[in-house]
């Protein structure tokens, strides 16, 4: 464990490089993070706060960046995509105006705070355009790293974090430009996750090796990722499983489809997520159990992968 959380580590990688590069620059929407104090503090001409307006704060950093400007847009993630989407329509996706948004408390990680705070439709939403790269970040080493390649863009990034603390899954120095990662080998089946999942696949993955069950963990974490080396990694697989803090139509597993679909390759894969007949939780209790409402915590992926494989 890093003991830093995704966006602390992120914003942490931010501010060394733009205490080199003085043309980064921070556009909040009303947003803050122990990691942003130094930042407004010691940078503050590189920070700007609009309040609490996302939509404004998409025009800000796109007249800015067409000056030449490298921009980060920083809000709560339903309203930095959501709330501004048509603006992220016309200026990221259609005038591909390059900018880094950035969405704290991805899926569930606002779990206190209802429906309105979670966000379980960005990927179907956001991949569904062009000219817009999706970034779910899945550990503190991998976000410190996508800010690196978020500097060197030149085009539109939207980054999803969580704002909790989670084990670590890499080392640094790891390389992340495939946009996914085997994390746990494995001769023909695995488990594809994302964001948050990516843990709950490997504690899912361990108690089915005690059952005599084994499954492979890959991470897929940028989308679009590179098809050939996604291929190369499960073409010779008999069962795929995909598995998402996200809404089932349109998602991860829905990508994952498409890319099987359009390689002609066919191989089963059963999708785990966040199923249309539970509709928007009002249930509270923590994440752990909002995930066991919606069937996506670890004894419940593990009863349905061996209800497949049966």
């Amino acid at each position: 464990m890093s003991n830093i959380t995704q966006r602390d580590s992120f914003w942490n990688r931010v501010y060394e490089l733009a205490k080199v590069d003085r043309d980064i620059i921070i556009v909040t929407e009303d947003m803050g993070a122990p990691s942003l104090d130094k930042f407004r503090t010691d940078l503050n001409d590189q920070f700007v706060n609009v309040g609490i307006a996302e939509q404004n704060g998409l025009l800000v950093a796109s007249g800015l960046a067409m000056e030449g400007k490298c921009c980060f847009v920083y809000a709560i993630a339903p309203f930095v995509t959501l709330r501004a989407l048509e603006l992220i329509r016309v200026e990221n996706a259609i005038m591909n105006i390059p900018l880094t948004i950035v969405g704290v408390g991805g899926g569930f990680g606002y779990d206190d705070s209802g429906p309105t705070h979670h966000l379980i439709e960005d990927i179907a939403i956001m991949r569904s355009m062009p000219n817009i790269t999706i970034n779910s970040i899945s550990d503190a080493i991998m976000a410190s790293a996508v800010a690196d390649e978020s500097v060197a863009m030149t085009s539109t990034n939207y980054i999803r974090l969580d704002r909790q603390l989670s084990p670590d899954i890499y080392k640094p120095g790891d390389d992340f430009s495939k946009g996914f990662a085997v994390v746990k080998p494995n001769a023909d089946k695995y488990i594809i996750a994302t964001g948050r999942m990516v843990q709950t696949a490997l504690n899912a993955s361990e108690k089915l090796a005690a059952d005599g069950i084994s499954l492979g963990v890959i991470d897929l974490f940028r989308i679009p990722v590179c098809i050939p080396e996604l291929m190369n990694a499960i073409g010779g697989s008999k069962q795929l499983f995909s598995l998402e803090e996200h809404f089932l139509p349109g998602g991860m597993g829905s990508y994952l489809l498409e890319i099987l679909n359009d390689e002609k390759t066919c191989i089963p894969l059963t999708r785990l997520g966040l199923s249309f007949e539970k509709g928007y939780c009002y249930t509270y209790g923590g994440r752990s159990k909002i995930h066991e409402y919606y069937e996506v915590d670890v004894d419940s992926v593990v009863t349905d992968i061996k209800k497949a494989m049966n």
